[in-house]
Formats: structure tokens, sequence, C-alpha cells
């Protein structure tokens, strides 16, 4: 959601956005949070679910997905993949199922408006119950033919352990969507394994603590698992104290497939180009490790295939046009063998 417009819904429906959100937005600045303790947490959870309540009519549903497809576009991209978790709306928006046809119907409008193809996730809340996740991967399977192409769960890993959501990803995976959840953020590399045993993901939110064991981390590399690495999302949330501590350079260099991903923009204030930039700035990345990085997060995604080849023809052209960089770091993982 860009900054604007939720100060603007929040007008319109008068609700109170607190000072520690507007504050930083209306001066330009990301939301510092640290939630890597249960009161950060909370913090986080609570500015999120603000942002998210101004979320009142179709057209404000309508409005959010069209302006993220025009900034993806602005910003490069070729496929979006948008996250939703429909317990949070189904109260609002006529329930469940009500809610997943109003999203459809809103990404199959912004692909005609802006030309992005888009895809759309539906999510399970670590949260709630298994049996609320079972009934959304249901849902989600009735729509894997109009426009859902994986299920995820998000939410605060400690409290909403894997294993507790095997059956809601096996269906899922029946229905052939792709497996998506996240893990290995809050909770360290026995998030990754947990979500490894239990939800046979096809890409991991996150998962860069699995650096912490290198026996998880030579399984997420031989496992082929992508991992969805937001850096400014890790720092912003404490995650690591810096950028130059993310440990990008050592997925990379170990082989891992790791695609970049901004997570949340609204809050952390910075988008999906910004990320490329870190890596390319902060951890010296040549421009073969950046298109390596392009190349991945292409085939990691549910873009059709014939849309995955064009994408993965203009990031070869871009690579070519593209005169050679001074050699990175030491550190700064120039391999580009393995990287999504």
């Amino acid at each position: 959601m860009r900054p604007a417009t939720l100060l603007e819904l929040a007008a319109s429906h008068a609700v109170h956005l607190p000072d520690t959100l507007t504050d930083p937005l209306l001066a330009g600045r990301p939301v510092r949070l640290s939630a890597t303790d249960e009161r950060g947490w909370f913090r986080f959870q609570r500015l999120y679910d603000v942002a998210r309540s101004v979320l009142r009519t179709p057209q404000d549903v309508r409005r959010l997905v069209l302006e993220a497809a025009e900034d993806d576009v602005a910003d490069g991209s070729r496929w979006l993949e948008i996250q939703v978790d429909p317990s949070g709306y189904a109260a609002r928006f006529g329930g469940l199922t009500a809610f997943v046809e109003l999203v459809l119907d809103a990404v199959a409008d912004a692909r005609t408006a802006t030309g992005l193809s888009i895809g759309v996730v539906v999510a399970a809340n670590r949260t709630r119950h298994e049996l609320d996740a079972r009934t959304l991967a249901r849902l989600a399977a009735q729509y894997a033919d109009a426009g859902v192409v994986g299920f995820g769960l998000s939410n605060d890993e400690r409290r909403g352990p894997a294993q507790d959501f095997a059956r809601a990803f096996a269906i899922a995976r029946r229905a052939g969507l792709a497996s998506v959840p996240h893990g290995g953020e809050l909770v360290g590399p026995e998030g990754v394994t947990a979500c490894l045993d239990h939800l046979q993901p096809d890409r991991l939110g996150h998962g860069v603590r699995s650096v912490e064991d290198p026996r998880v981390l030579d399984r997420v590399v031989s496992s082929g698992v992508v991992l969805e690495v937001c850096p400014w999302s890790n720092v912003s949330l404490g995650v690591y104290p810096s950028a130059r501590d993310l440990p990008l350079p050592t997925l990379v260099v170990a082989g891992a497939q790791v695609a970049l991903g901004a997570d949340d923009p609204l809050l952390f204030g910075h988008r999906l180009t910004d990320q490329y930039r870190l890596a390319r700035e902060v951890h010296a990345m040549s421009d073969a490790a950046l298109a390596a990085l392009a190349r991945a997060s292409i085939t990691g995604s549910r873009a059709p295939r014939e849309l995955q080849q064009a994408m993965l023809a203009e990031v070869d052209r871009w690579l070519a046009d593209t005169p050679d960089t001074p050699e990175p770091h030491q550190n700064g993982g120039g391999s580009s063998a393995g990287s999504r």
C-alpha cells in the first residue's frame, strides 16, 4: 500500500492512525521496528493490522491491487504474486469466498490496466487454528485454475509450529499449488527444518537463519527450495542489526536459490529495486550475481512457462548490454552459481 493511499483511506473512513505509523510516513521515512521479541512483534502486528483496517469497501481493495501492480511495473517487474490471508477480511467483505473472488476480480482489472501478469497466493495465519488453514487450502484449491497459484503461511512462526499445518499444505499441493510458507526469520534454523520436514516448500519466505547451521543450509541447497530474502525487512524487524550483517553472500556462495523481495514497502520504506541496490552497494555483488538473483526469482515463480522464457531472455539482454562492474569484495557473493 502506498503511504498516501493509507493516509487518504484512513481519513475517508475515519480510521485513527497512531503517531508511530503516521509520523515516519509523513516524513518519508521507514517505520523502525524490532520484532525479534514478543513485545516488538506485537507492535509490528498492531501497525500492520491498523494499515489493513483502512480497507473498508470493494473499491478500496481494487485500488490497492491496481496501485500495487502499477508500482511493480514501475519497479521493472513482469510478474507479481500477491499474497492475501482472506480470514483477515472475511467478516467485512461477505465471507472467505466472496473476498477471494473480489481479489481475483481486482487482479483481472489490474492486469488489464497495467499489462502486468499477476497470480494470487492464499495464505493461512499461524496464530489461528489449523482447521482454519485447511478451510483456506480447500478454498485456494477451488480457484487453482482461476488465478490462485500458491498457498502460504504467515505471521509469527513462534506461535504456530509448521507441523500443525501439514495437512493444509497437503491439500494445496494436491491441487497443484505452490507451497510458499514463511519460516527461518524469527526462529532459527529449526524453523527452516520444520518447514522442510512438514510443508515441502517450493519457496520459503526468508529462510535466512539457515546459515546458522551448516547441515540445514546444506539441506536447503540440495532441496532446491527458493529462499525469498527480504533484506530491508530483516533489518527493520531487528533480525540483523544492519544490512551488512545480512547473510546474503553466504547463502549465494553456498549455492542456495535466492530471490530478493521487499516484504512490506509501506512499513519498511523500501521497494524491490532497493533490495537489488543493497546487494550491489552493501555486498558488492557483480552484474552476473544480480542477474542470477533475477533469473531464479523467475524460475522459482509460478509465472507461465512462456512468460518465464521471455523474462529470462530480458535478463540475459540486460547482462549482455551492461558494462562489467568492479570485482566484488571477498565476501560479496560474486559467484552466481545456484542463486535465485
